[in-house]
């Protein structure tokens, strides 16, 4: 009985050092890595070393556990089912890892680069689920479990799934569809035809979610987002055109008029934020002769959609003090209305 304990002690006590030994191993490491990171310029080595920080500690264990069951003198069938569960231990752990590393590097390099690939749940999903499932796969072969029928069985249910999912289904591929479209991408300024408009916030599995400009949350099925009509503000580039429409008196010159409204529009390009210079503004005797006035139309360029109603608010205020200053009118609506004499009608 003594030796027994001394044959399962012995063991014990050399997994346990080993696992003590592999944490010192470990702290020092990751403590020399940390320094390194911080003198280098890249992100990169910071996500590594966070990725790798929680499943190194199962590392640490599955190898010491590992050392011990090799110097024990367990059976053979015992050392067996210590051996596949450390194997699964450590390949679920890297599966994880890369998982979440995989993830990490690849939001950081499509924000830097300039790759139109929209950063969004559904896309972060997608790439840590395949991991996963490969993963999955791996330690399902290790312990010597055949895969095939699992696929179709899995085909079978699939099925049944499908056709008791059809509308999660139909939001997940119209997701992807818009993913792999970009006609909405996360970031974009759309205007849906129901009249909501707003910053793509996120593109998940299900649902589109849109923050409008008061700053509620529109939340929209991806199916009903790819069927609807829906205009992208920031395709294809951010920069947009508005029109203001300004009103005179008849009595004004066309000519004074039209070389005001450009003038006043090139000075404010330099002092209004969000106004463009380039192209130039520009002004057309346009819709044209109105019932009470001479009707214009200033086009101007701003950077993006919502530069739009600052840059309106302040034209609009520098255009009146100008026409003030030249003595250009904004007339009022009126109507001449002529009447007859009941008499003169008669005869």
């Amino acid at each position: 009985m003594d030796i027994n304990l001394k044959r399962m002690f012995i063991p014990a006590i050399v997994a346990l050092i080993s696992v003590s030994a592999l944490f010192v191993i470990r702290g020092i490491a990751f403590r020399l890595l940390h320094k390194w990171a911080e003198r280098t310029e890249t992100k990169i080595d910071d996500m590594v070393i966070k990725s790798l920080k929680t499943p190194s500690i199962y590392w640490c264990i599955a190898i010491g556990l590992y050392i011990g069951v090799a110097i024990s003198e367990l059976p053979e069938r015992y050392v067996f089912y210590f051996s596949k569960t450390i194997h699964v231990i450590v390949i679920l752990s890297i599966t994880i890892a890369t998982a979440n590393l995989s993830g990490k590097i690849f939001k950081n390099y499509i924000q830097k680069s300039s790759l139109p690939i929209p950063t969004t749940g559904l896309a972060y999903g997608i790439l840590k689920g395949t991991i996963l499932v490969i993963g999955l796969l791996i330690i399902l072969s290790v312990l010597g479990i055949s895969i095939t029928p699992l696929i179709t069985a899995l085909g079978v249910g699939g099925l049944a799934v499908a056709l008791a999912l059809q509308d999660t289904l139909a939001n997940l591929f119209a997701g992807i569809h818009i993913l792999v479209e970009k006609s909405v991408r996360v970031g974009d300024f759309i205007r849906l035809e129901t009249g909501q408009e707003g910053y793509v916030e996120d593109i998940t599995w299900r649902t589109t979610r849109i923050r409008m400009l008061p700053n509620n949350m529109v939340i929209i099925p991806n199916s009903k987002l790819s069927q609807s009509i829906v205009t992208n503000y920031y395709l294809p580039e951010k920069r947009m055109s508005i029109q203001i429409p300004i009103s005179v008196s008849y009595s004004s010159d066309p000519e004074i008029v039209e070389r005001t409204l450009i003038e006043e529009a090139k000075k404010a390009a330099g002092e209004i934020p969000g106004l463009l210079g380039d192209p130039e503004p520009m002004a057309r005797f346009v819709p044209g002769f109105g019932e009470s006035s001479l009707d214009f139309t200033l086009v101007c360029h701003v950077k993006e959609v919502t530069d739009q109603y600052p840059v309106q608010h302040e034209l609009r205020k520098r255009i009146f003090k100008r026409f003030k200053a030249e003595g250009i009118e904004i007339p009022f609506p009126h109507r001449t209305v002529y009447l007859r004499e009941e008499k003169e009608w008669k005869t």
